[in-house]
């Protein structure tokens, strides 16, 4: 059981086409030091590997032409 005044959130993780993952909900993200970086309640995560601002995207996908697998 849950317990009282507990609130459950959900959180969607999902890869965009040919873009970055965006991930909806309210998360901790932490660093290899296990720092927490500053998040929103809406993200955008770099997949494709180029982004200056790892982890999070900085629309360099675009540029390097990233296509997923799926394509």
């Amino acid at each position: 059981s849950i317990a009282e005044g507990l609130l459950m959130t959900e959180v969607s993780i999902a890869a965009t086409p040919n873009g970055p993952y965006l991930v909806n909900g309210p998360i901790e993200l932490r660093d290899a030091d296990g720092k927490v970086l500053p998040t929103k309640d809406k993200i955008w995560l770099c997949r494709c590997g180029a982004s200056t601002n790892k982890p999070f995207c900085d629309g360099t996908h675009w540029y390097a032409k990233f296509t997923d697998e799926s394509n």
